[in-house]
């Protein structure tokens, strides 16, 4: 059973920088993607950043291309994502989630970490 674990939320102020945490196990992943979602309240989730766990290519949200960066580490089955000039509207809770290659949708989730921008 695939279990995603996400850490490294918390609040920091505009301009600042975050780095949050997607620990991965119960699978190879060799034919995975991952990615980050972040849900606003009120608002649906949307697509945050990705990224192929063999090859490493990647894919960003127009809304953070130059200001976060998406990465795995092989040998822990981490993902991460760093995020820098963070914007009040960066505020969310950003979700860690994974699909197989192959498949359009997102079948696992992690549960959740919240990141607030103070302004």
């Amino acid at each position: 059973q695939v279990q995603l674990v996400e850490s490294g939320g918390g609040l920091v102020q505009a301009g600042g920088s975050l780095r949050l945490s997607c620990a991965a196990s119960g699978r190879t992943f060799s034919s995975y993607i991952l990615g980050w979602f972040r849900q606003a309240p009120g608002k649906e989730r949307q697509f945050v950043a990705s990224i192929r766990w063999s090859g490493g290519s990647t894919d960003y949200a127009d809304s953070v291309k130059g200001r976060f960066t998406i990465s795995r580490d092989n040998a822990e089955n981490t993902v991460y994502l760093q995020m820098n000039s963070l914007k009040p509207e960066d505020t969310a809770v950003y979700y860690c989630a994974a699909r197989v290659i192959i498949t359009r949708s997102y079948s696992y989730w992690g549960q959740g970490t919240q990141v607030t921008v103070s302004s």
